[in-house]
């Protein structure tokens, strides 16, 4: 057996503990499409098993969940959960960042996090940041805010820190004006856990909700 695969499968034994029949199917759907997309290598297991405790928490709270969803415009967000009428989003960060960017690691992740906050929040009628409890994201505050409260100066600097790395095609002052960011997941793998937090709070209380 793959690494891939048997750590998926470990995972979802955990996950798996005094869990419903109903839930626990829907997890190892999404476990196979997992080891699925790894064979074309598509995903990584960093990632994966993020993604797989952050479904069980959104399948517990009545959403049906999908991994790697297709969206409009070619984008692929990692979890669409549907409630309802409702639609909800998760872009998950590892905090990753890549050699290419090793002279400048915190503004290609605060660019990264308001492109991923601008292009995936323009596309559901929720958005939220999955992230480790050892990882502290970057996030603009002004992103934390309703549009309605976002200054043009805010709005300006962030178009312009994306622009850096985003050009095909670069995203809008539009887009960053209307896009909203509604809860940051922090999900603990060793745990297997997840704590919504507000993106404000998040914000002003960074250390907290980490090792720090």
């Amino acid at each position: 057996m793959k690494k891939f695969d048997r750590d998926l499968g470990i995972l979802l034994t955990r996950l798996n503990k005094n869990t419903d029949k109903d839930t626990k199917k829907k997890l190892n759907k999404l476990k196979d499409r997992l080891i699925r997309l790894n064979e074309e290598n598509v995903v990584k297991i960093n990632h994966s098993v993020m993604e797989l405790v952050c479904a069980k928490h959104l399948i517990l709270k009545g959403y049906e969940v999908d991994v790697e969803h297709p969206l409009a415009g070619g984008l692929i967000c990692d979890l669409h959960g549907v409630k309802g009428y409702g639609t909800l989003i998760v872009e998950v960060e590892t905090g990753f960042v890549p050699p290419d960017h090793a002279l400048d690691p915190a503004t290609y992740c605060k660019a990264r996090i308001a492109s991923k906050t601008t292009r995936y929040g323009n596309h559901s009628d929720k958005f939220a940041l999955g992230v480790p409890p050892y990882y502290i994201l970057q996030i603009s505050p002004a992103l934390t805010r309703p549009p309605r409260n976002r200054k043009p100066e805010e709005l300006r600097e962030i178009k312009s820190r994306c622009d850096l790395y985003y050009k095909n095609p670069p995203v809008s002052l539009d887009e960053i004006r209307n896009a909203r960011l509604h809860a940051i997941y922090v999900i603990d793998v060793d745990g297997v856990t997840v704590r919504e937090v507000g993106p404000s709070s998040y914000v002003e209380n960074k250390a907290r909700f980490g090792y720090m």
